[in-house]
């Protein structure tokens, strides 16, 4: 079959029949008596197999290496194919991701694109002080992408430089809630730690909603930092989450500091707190130490209802309990 032929049948064009043959991949067997290439039924399939080889991501030389070689491994070629197209995606993707973050922040001119690119490079520079005055200055500056700031959030671990972030990040504009929320269902307990509290510093409605949402989460952290945000914004469904904290030691004090806060609003309120403070007291009988904490608790709940436990817990069989009531009692008479 000349050249032509083969050309039409394979889609191979005779310009890369005749560089295969340059390379010694696919020789044609033969010659017609006018001197013209004539391929054999053997070269035609050696052309298909040079093709779907080609199709794999394989170079010539290498596809030449194959065919050739006895040894060849196929499992070994598939392999290094595997991996080098996953560097190969990971690297376009990541390109991608810079490409669409250098877009979402609407540079008016090429300055602002470089000082994108910089902001960019810096929050993933391997300096901790490189990273926070990046978040620092992207506020100032040209604003960088909420989405560069949450990834960032999420994976910091330098304690003063996630503060900057979450800082930045909660002056960013919006997007923010709704990205960081996708990080409360990572399998890694401190990127669920670290999205809780970026929106616990996250103004406006989707952020608290997101964080009476997070209260039923099944991390106990995580629920922690919902209710402890919450409380301070007066969001009276936080107290159960508070109460449960102050019971089991985790961030008690704050917890406390978090219902006197909302004690604080109304005498509705207070008296709900003292009343669940009181039904765990009941619950936890033989557990002293959270017995305890529950008693300094009732210290800063006001109102007729915490008066009245204080006043029974200062008879309490547990010495260290009355003990505690009746000097609390003592600090609400002198006031």
């Amino acid at each position: 079959m000349l050249i032509g032929e083969v050309a039409r049948r394979s889609g191979v064009s005779a310009r890369m029949l005749r560089h295969y043959e340059s390379l010694g991949l696919v020789r044609p067997s033969g010659r017609t008596g006018s001197g013209y290439r004539e391929y054999s039924e053997e070269d035609i399939r050696r052309i298909f197999h040079v093709e779907s080889l080609r199709s794999l991501g394989l170079t010539l030389r290498a596809i030449g290496r194959a065919l050739d070689d006895p040894g060849f491994v196929p499992s070994a070629l598939v392999g290094d194919l595997i991996r080098q197209t996953r560097e190969r995606i990971a690297a376009e993707t990541e390109l991608l991701t810079r490409l669409r973050r250098i877009d979402a922040a609407d540079p008016a001119g090429w300055e602002d694109v470089l000082q994108v690119v910089a902001l960019l490079q810096a929050l993933g520079s391997k300096s901790p002080d490189a990273r926070q005055r990046a978040a620092l200055s992207s506020v100032d500056e040209i604003p960088v992408p909420v989405e560069a700031l949450v990834e960032a959030a999420l994976s910091e671990t330098e304690p003063n430089v996630a503060g900057a972030i979450r800082w930045a990040l909660a002056r960013s504009g919006g997007g923010g809630p709704a990205l960081l929320a996708k990080g409360l269902g990572s399998p890694v307990a401190a990127v669920r730690e670290r999205a809780v509290q970026s929106l616990a510093e996250m103004p406006g409605g989707e952020a608290a909603a997101l964080l009476r949402e997070a209260l039923t989460h099944p991390d106990a952290v995580v629920r922690g930092y919902a209710a402890l945000a919450l409380g301070t914004q007066g969001a009276a469904d936080a107290v159960p989450t508070l109460i449960d904290m102050i019971a089991v030691g985790r961030n008690d004090t704050d917890a406390a500091d978090a219902l006197s806060v909302l004690a604080a609003d109304d005498t509705a309120t207070a008296d709900r707190i003292a009343t669940g403070l009181v039904d765990r007291l009941a619950h936890d009988t033989g557990e002293a130490p959270a017995r305890g904490r529950l008693t300094q608790a009732l210290a800063g709940i006001p109102g007729p209802t915490a008066s009245r436990a204080l006043v029974e817990l200062s008879h309490d069989e547990d010495r260290a309990v009355a003990l505690t009531a009746t000097y609390l009692l003592r600090l609400r008479d002198a006031r």
